[in-house]
Order: structure tokens, then sequence, then C-alpha cells
């Protein structure tokens, strides 16, 4: 009879024993769950948050944009004769002076021309003066009439043999030639097929440069010529220059968005620096030197009242301030803070897939996701111990 109360007794401990295990297993659950989901049933969320010291200093606002160089000075030189070009003097790269002869063409025919309208002047004078010494009155105004026009043949014919020389309309370098020796002095290649419309040579001034832009139009109503502006070259590693907004397009640009071309001539050309190279511009179009100022995420405004959140001995209070100008960054406090003090910037960083991120890594203040030991598991990852 002994043997048999033991012989029942040992299940009887063993069932115990299972359904303790499965109550705290449930209670864990439990625990866990509450942690993971709020009274309505939403995510839980953690806020942190995070102060800054009121500074002061210098707070800028800037307009950018993305621009290219080009030469402030440009022109183009093209041959007013027409003919084949029998020689080209320079190169794209050349420096030139004013004047410099860069082009010829053929000037046999213009300078047969040329000889022809002499000639006939020549005849014109003496029939005028055959005229005045035995002629009328109105032979010798017809006579007249023809010397003039003889005149302007002549001067016509030397037009037409200077434009068989090409000079340079400006001090600068070559950058371009659009004709070739053999072709058309209209800026054609040698095979005969017409070229660009900008003429044969076409000259800049690479002493003086500038970046050409265009901005959105809410920056175009900020921006105003003499704006100093800083630019950097994306091709050249650091390389910044200076300089000034020297022209606003009244007008906006053709395209899908509204934009407004603005030039910026250069201070000084750093090495390097070619035409239509890439580069980003910056105009600082106003600062304030000595400003007490907060970073803009900790104002805020709503129904025309503005405020900021100041941690004092731990204690949150909303103050109402004067804000004056609104830079890239920052925004000036006219008044309401002093500097030094901690004002609010506040994030709210909620969980993803229904999970919340817990202290130490596991629900009900567990580490490691589980009930107890080291791991990883459950809503959070973790190291620890009960």
């Amino acid at each position: 009879m002994l043997a048999m109360r033991f012989w029942r007794a040992v299940p009887l401990g063993r069932t115990a024993l299972l359904n303790s295990a499965l109550v705290l297993v449930l209670v864990g659950g439990g625990v866990w769950a509450y942690f993971m989901i709020n009274g309505d049933g939403t995510p839980a969320a953690a806020t942190t948050v995070r102060t800054v010291a009121v500074a002061q200093g210098k707070v800028t606002a800037t307009v950018t944009a993305d621009g290219t160089v080009a030469s402030a000075n440009t022109m183009s030189a093209d041959f007013t004769t027409a003919g084949t070009v029998t020689a080209i003097k320079v190169k794209v790269g050349d420096r030139v002076a004013k004047g410099a002869t860069l082009a010829t063409v053929d000037a046999t025919e213009v300078n047969e021309n040329l000889a022809t309208a002499k000639r006939n002047r020549t005849a014109a004078a003496e029939a005028l003066d055959r005229a005045e010494d035995g002629g009328d009155d109105s032979s010798i105004a017809n006579a007249e009439n023809q010397l003039d026009q003889a005149d302007a043949a002549v001067k016509s014919a030397q037009r037409a043999v200077d434009g068989t020389v090409l000079k340079a309309p400006m001090a600068g370098t070559v950058v371009a030639i659009s004709g070739a020796v053999g072709g058309s002095s209209g800026g054609s290649s040698g095979n005969g097929s017409s070229s660009s419309s900008s003429g044969f040579v076409q000259l800049a001034d690479l002493t003086k440069l500038k970046v050409s832009a265009s901005v959105a139009e809410a920056d175009a109503t900020r921006l105003k010529l003499d704006q100093a502006a800083t630019i950097a070259w994306n091709a050249l590693s650091g390389v910044t220059a200076t300089g000034k907004v020297t022209a606003i397009s009244p007008t906006a640009s053709s395209g899908n968005t509204v934009a407004y071309p603005i030039e910026v001539t250069l201070d000084s050309i750093p090495e390097g620096t070619r035409l239509g190279q890439t580069v980003s511009l910056t105009v600082t179009v106003d600062e304030v030197e000595g400003a007490v100022y907060v970073p803009a995420a900790a104002v805020k405004t709503a129904g025309g009242r503005t405020t900021v959140t100041v941690v004092t001995n731990g204690v949150q209070e909303t103050r109402a301030v004067e804000i004056g100008l609104k830079g890239d960054s920052y925004t000036v406090v006219l008044s309401g803070l002093e500097v030094g003090e901690q004002v609010v910037l506040a994030t709210v960083t909620s969980t993803t897939n229904n999970q919340q991120q817990f202290p130490g890594g596991g629900p009900g203040g567990f580490t490691g996701g589980g009930f107890g030991g080291t791991g990883t598991g459950g809503a959070g990852t973790g190291r620890g111990t009960r």
C-alpha cells in the first residue's frame, strides 16, 4: 500500500511542475504583450528629448544653385566676303591681340573687281573734266553723278577685298574655329557642309570669368546685385573662389519650372579653371553678426505665436520669443532667451513591425529577450541576466 501511494505521488508532482512552468510562460507572454501594445492597441513609441544651448555668433541665409563657368566677354569673328579659305593663322588655345590676322580667303576675284572699279572711276573723272571744259550744266551734272557712282563702287570693292582677311575684333583666346582651309568662308568645313552660325572664329577673354546659373523664383526675389558669393568646383577638389552677383534676369527662362538666370563674376580665377566646368554656387542674401540664435528645429510657430521650450533644472517651460532672420540652419532670437539657456529639440522614434525597443533588450525588465541568461530574442536584442 505504501509503495502504491508513493507511485501515485510521483505523477502528481510532475503535473504540478508542468502547470507551474505553463503559468510562468503565460505570465511572461502577457507582460511582453503589454509592453508591445499600448492600451489603444497601437505600437508603443519611444520619445527622445535632446537639448541644445542658446548660442551667439553670425547667422547667414544663402541661396544655392548649380552653374557653369563662362567668359565674361566673348566675341565671334566672321568673314564679310564669301570665298574659299586659303589660310587659318591661329589654332584653338592661341591668345591673340586685337586686330591680329586670324584667317584669309581667296581674294583673286575681288581684287579684279577693285581694279575695274578704279578704272571706271578714272574714266568718270576724265568725263567730268571734259564736261566742265565745254559742256552745259546738264552735261556737267550728269558727269558728276557718274563720278559719284564710280567712287561708291571703288569703296564697295575695297571693302570686299578687306573682307577677305579676318581680324580679331578683341584681344582674347581662340576657343573655337568653325571652318577649314579649302572650305567656305561662311564657316563651313572642308567638305563644304555648313557649320554653326556662331562665327568662323570664336574668342573669349579668359582673364574675366563668370558663372551662369538659374535659381528658383522664390530664391530670385532674395537676390540683389553685388551680393557676395562663394563658388566651389565639382571637378577640382577643395577649390573655391569668391565673386559677386552681376546680373539677374527680369524674365524667367523657358522650361517646365520657373527659374531666373543669374550671373556671378569671379573675383579671382583658380588654377585649373576651364570654360564649361560645373560649379556649386552659394550666394549670401542676408546675415547678422553677433546674433543670439537657436537651431531652426527648436522654434515653433502656431496661431501667430512663436515659442521655444526651455529646460531649467530639469523642468520644461514653453516660452514666447521674438525672432529675426531665419538662416539656413539657425534662427535669430531677438528677445525671450539668454545665451547658454537650454532649449529642447524633441524627436519621436517609433518602432517598426509592431516591435518595441526595450531597455536591456527584453520585456518585463528581462534582458536578452528571454526570462533569464544571455542571448538574443523576443522584442529586442541585448546581453544580461535577470
